[in-house]
């Protein structure tokens, strides 16, 4: 009698492989990354437990210090803790970028996919808006909204929000023109789906893809749009910290205290780099084709 085969008599099946860590292989400078948002951002979150000193606290004694075993990164020109001021705005820094970008999408994205998928006179309204909102710089946007706001952390990173808003809209409007072309969304219609329904099963999961991918740009763009408004004055109000507020002062002391300088750009930079590697992994992975390994 013969005998069927089974996975026992012929050897183990092969094991499926952890898709976290297939992706860590195939893009390490993704996973990196996204490690040192992750490391950033609890950074920010567990500020008060993490800084040896309070952000605030002012010592005369101790003004314009180098680093020392006491204050590892130096004291600023009030002496404060220069190490403590970089954790706190750690802080700052994530929620601007956040909050900014959560704005972005409230305002932008409704309006990108109402327009493309309602086409006429309002695509062609909503189109002209847009193009006049991006003809203007971002950073000078930002201001005059700023202006109107008044200064602060929120208020500015409102007005960031404002002014990224456009970028959604226009690659929603982008993605629901495509997207509105396709069988599936005739279906909906001849089977009496609503204009809402269709927007929100059929319109949006098909277009989110590329969204995901700004929204993880622009976080790097609201990191620096934060540090460009708090540098002026216009956005974190002192004494808190922010790595632009820090950058500011630090500019009036470069000669005669330079490193003052060099910690909160290079956070700036390696949170900045951080996002936009983030942003190119996600792009790869949604992409079908860098998925397929072709």
């Amino acid at each position: 009698m013969s005998r069927t085969a089974t996975p026992s008599a012929t050897g183990a099946a092969p094991r499926r492989r952890n898709p976290v860590l297939a992706w860590m292989l195939r893009d390490p400078r993704g996973a990196l990354s996204l490690l040192v948002v992750a490391i950033i951002a609890l950074t920010g979150i567990f500020a008060d437990q993490l800084a040896p000193y309070s952000p605030i606290e002012q010592n005369f004694d101790l003004i314009l210090m180098p680093p020392s075993a006491e204050n590892w990164l130096g004291t600023d020109d009030l002496g404060r803790d220069v190490f403590s001021r970089l954790i706190h705005g750690a802080s700052a820094s994530m929620y601007a970028s956040v909050l900014s970008v959560s704005i972005a999408l409230v305002i932008g994205l409704p309006i990108g996919l109402l327009a493309g998928f309602a086409g006429g006179w309002v695509d062609e309204v909503v189109s002209r808006v847009i193009d006049a909102l991006l003809s203007f710089p971002a950073i000078v946007l930002a201001i005059g909204v700023t202006g109107a706001l008044g200064v602060g952390l929120t208020n500015g990173m409102i007005s960031v929000g404002i002014v990224f808003s456009p970028l959604i809209a226009r690659l929603a409007r982008a993605r629901a023109l495509v997207v509105k072309e396709e069988l599936f969304v005739d279906a909906a219609r001849c089977f009496g789906a609503s204009p809402v329904r269709i927007l929100a099963r059929h319109i949006l999961p098909n277009a989110i893809q590329p969204i995901l991918v700004q929204v993880t740009l622009l976080l790097a763009g609201a990191l620096l749009a934060e540090a460009s408004l708090s540098f002026l004055g216009l956005g974190v109000q002192a004494p808190d910290a922010s790595w632009g507020s820090m950058l500011a002062k630090a500019y009036l002391y470069m000669e005669i205290a330079p490193e003052q300088m060099v910690t909160p750009g290079l956070a700036i930079l390696v949170t900045a780099l951080a996002f936009n590697g983030l942003g190119d992994s996600v792009r790869m992975l949604l992409d079908p084709t860098t998925r397929s390994g072709r």
